[in-house]
């Protein structure tokens, strides 16, 4: 049941990745420190809807 989701910048709220998870391991909002193109440094990423 691996699911689609969308990563998006916490500082300029851009959407830069997408991956994938598996719901029912993981039922909560993923967050990772990757590297924003825009900002031009690492920033958290947050899922988004």
């Amino acid at each position: 049941m691996r699911v689609g989701i969308t990563l998006a910048c916490t500082e300029c709220k851009r959407r830069n990745y997408s991956s994938t998870k598996n719901k029912k391991n993981k039922p909560d909002r993923m967050e990772f420190k990757k590297y924003c193109p825009f900002c031009k440094n690492h920033t958290i990423h947050k899922e988004t809807k």
